[in-house]
């Protein structure tokens, strides 16, 4: 008796299955909300863009269509307390710079460097503009 039968089994049971995870995949990548800085400022835009890339996991902030944040009470065991939320923390350009390059502040948790050069000033502009609930006319201009 041979095994070649049980092998392609084996093996048309792991195609479907990886199927329907690209396919459940690509359902939850459109679920959700859009970034909703004015396309009017490319610049602005990368860095609501960027945010939502490298920053979304730990941190909110509607204009970027990031969610990350958690207030303590909604923590999972075990689970750490994620960065800021800039829905209401006012940052500026400097202290963003500043957190991106040495790993946030205090000793947090939050990666160095987790974006370098034009990407974290780009990233720093976008946050010393629209932290806080500041220029909802531009942050909030494609809701």
């Amino acid at each position: 008796m041979s095994s070649e039968p049980r092998t392609r089994r084996s093996a048309g049971r792991a195609l479907r299955a990886s199927a329907l995870a690209i396919g459940a995949a690509a359902l939850l990548a459109g679920c959700g909300g859009k970034i909703t800085v004015t396309k009017s400022d490319p610049t602005l835009r990368r860095g609501a863009e960027l945010f939502n890339e490298r920053c979304s996991v730990c941190h909110s902030l509607d204009a970027a269509n990031a969610y990350g944040s958690k207030p303590p009470g909604q923590l999972e065991p075990g689970e750490r307390t994620n960065g800021p939320n800039f829905n209401v923390r006012r940052v500026k350009r400097d202290d963003v710079l500043f957190a991106i390059r040495n790993g946030g502040f205090s000793g947090q948790i939050m990666p160095a460097n987790i974006v370098v050069g034009r990407d974290a000033e780009l990233i720093a502009d976008f946050l010393a503009t629209c932290s806080g609930r500041r220029n909802r006319a531009v942050c909030d201009a494609d809701k």
